[in-house]
């Protein structure tokens, strides 16, 4: 989910009241448990687990609950999966001079730098094993040492973390530890998918508009809001921001249809026949990806189309739960499906899986 707006315009512009409704937009009865529950754990230091799928708005979450905390240091957020393996203990504790090849100076680690604040791990799941180790013992003792260093370091700072991940799943796996996990999900608050809460569309997009300075209105007919409304937004609240930066070049100063909508939904240039922009590709430019088709239709005079469908759906959902490792969850992520919708095609399709 985008933050719509800076901490430091929230703690200028609004009350601390109203902060939340500033950053968490919505009215849905699942957004307001999400808003509640944040306003009882907000004040206190224990470590919380956000959960939720990609893009749905966990690093928004964090930066409530840290502006609502009432601490006075920096909120310092981490990518746990987009930094080395090999680099991410240095980056979270710092090191001493000398302490490895290419360590000219001392450095100070992150979790220092979110001293009296908040350090955020995203993606905590990402995280190697033997970071973990030091991770939880800073945790428990409030210290660290830095790399290559002898004396601990007392630090005071909260840890928010955050997954879109199965970390208990990761435990019985061996690829997350089960006395981190404990310690880390004091407290659980998940944040739902965005079609969970399809009635706050309206009021997000508004909430888009008024942040989109100098821009176009975004207007919808009826039948383009329903399309939205009924669509899974298997990227969550970033797809929504990318169809509304997309609708506002593609249409610009016009009211979008529901045909348009459905246009400015996907990344790539296409256009409704009555309305070309660019040309279509022709059936030859586009790649079918089946071995030799017209020549089968050539030689048996016809194919039966669903059963060939058909067979492709199994292959690719086969595909997908081999490499999520027969995680229905996981693969119905890949396959941009609610988890229920890919159940309920693996069950008409006949296929099982471990996890279901």
């Amino acid at each position: 989910m985008t933050s719509y707006w800076t901490a430091s315009s929230l703690t200028e512009q609004f009350p601390i009241d109203l902060r939340l409704d500033a950053l968490l937009v919505g009215d849905s009865p699942m957004m307001r448990r999400v808003k509640q529950t944040i306003n009882i754990i907000a004040p206190s230091d224990v470590p919380v687990l956000i959960t939720g799928p990609t893009g749905a708005g966990k690093e928004v979450v964090a930066t409530a609950l840290h502006l609502m905390s009432g601490r006075t240091g920096p909120m310092i957020p981490v990518n746990c999966g987009a930094i080395p393996a090999d680099l991410l203990e240095s980056e979270l504790f710092g090191h001493e001079k000398g302490s490895f090849t290419g360590a000219l100076n001392r450095r100070i680690g992150l979790i220092e730098q979110a001293e009296g604040g908040t350090l955020f791990l995203d993606e905590i799941g990402e995280t190697p094993l033997h970071v973990q180790v030091k991770l939880l013992r800073a945790l428990e003792t409030q210290t660290i040492q830095r790399v290559g260093g002898g004396e601990p370091i007392a630090v005071n700072f909260r840890l928010l973390s955050a997954t879109h991940r199965d970390l208990h799943q990761d435990v019985v796996e061996k690829r997350f530890r089960e006395d981190l996990l404990f310690r880390i999900e004091v407290f659980s608050l998940c944040m739902p998918a965005l079609c969970d809460h399809a009635e706050d569309i309206p009021q997000i997009l508004r909430t888009m508009e008024q942040s989109n300075r100098g821009g176009a209105t975004l207007q919808l007919t009826p039948g383009a809001l329903a399309l939205l409304m009924a669509y899974d937004w298997p990227g969550n609240v970033r797809e929504l921001r990318n169809f509304h930066d997309r609708a506002q070049i593609l249409f610009r100063n016009r009211t979008i249809t529901e045909d348009e909508a459905r246009v400015a939904m996907v990344p790539r240039l296409s256009f409704p026949s009555k309305d070309p922009i660019a040309p279509e590709p022709s059936v030859e430019a586009v790649p079918v990806g089946t071995p030799d088709l017209k020549d089968m239709l050539a030689e048996n005079g016809s194919l039966d189309l669903r059963t060939m469908l058909q067979r492709v759906e199994v292959k690719v959902i086969q595909s997908a739960l081999e490499l999520s490792h027969g995680r229905v969850t996981r693969a119905a992520e890949m396959l941009r499906l609610k988890r229920t919708t890919l159940i309920s095609r693996m069950q008409k399709l006949g296929l099982e899986s471990d996890s279901l």
